[in-house]
């Protein structure tokens, strides 16, 4: 009788962190935005001489989006994970657990916008119908709508990544593109 033993290790399964987990490490997220927001204004405001926050609103509004997709893309790329990420232990992957490119990950940045906008879209025109301005407060909670689509998906991801084949991962896993530069 011949022993047949397999050289090749066994994939382990992916273990996909809890949405209390992706819940504070958006909270955390919010934090240090406010300084890479707050940073981007103050250097826009500076080098255009703005006094006034509706002068040039358009113009400031692309570049607070471009400063943040900055902040999330290069985070993102360098090592998959963002400060709040690495503190919850949270790490983008590829479609195979692999490093995501940066057409990827631009990709993913773009398509986090449109679930919170649809939901602030929706708050705003319900407290116009209802008479009820004090409603747009809850745009506030706007980017938690992420977390619907996870409710149904099996592997409770969010939509954006479902579409992009990337995944958050628990990063306590073994990283098999840690070395990769």
């Amino acid at each position: 009788m011949q022993n047949i033993t397999s050289s090749a290790p066994a994939a382990s399964p992916t273990i996909y962190p809890n949405r209390l987990r992706r819940f504070a490490c958006m909270m955390y997220e919010g934090v240090l935005l406010f300084g890479v927001v707050f940073l981007a204004g103050y250097a826009f405001d500076t080098l255009t001489q703005s006094r006034d926050a509706m002068m040039l609103r358009h113009i400031r509004q692309l570049v607070l989006f471009l400063a943040i997709g900055l902040y999330f893309v290069l985070s993102w790329h360098r090592k998959g994970q963002t400060l709040p990420m690495k503190t919850w232990n949270v790490r983008l992957a590829g479609p195979h657990g692999q490093r995501p490119g940066v057409g990827r990950l631009v990709a993913r940045y773009v398509l986090l916008w449109p679930v919170p906008l649809l939901a602030g879209f929706i708050i705003n025109t319900l407290s116009h119908a209802l008479g009820k301005p004090a409603l747009d407060l809850l745009i506030v909670f706007s980017p938690f709508a992420h977390f619907f689509w996870t409710l149904i998906d099996r592997d409770r991801q969010f939509l954006h990544d479902r579409i992009l084949g990337t995944r958050l991962v628990d990063s306590r896993q073994p990283n098999t593109w840690a070395s990769q530069p």
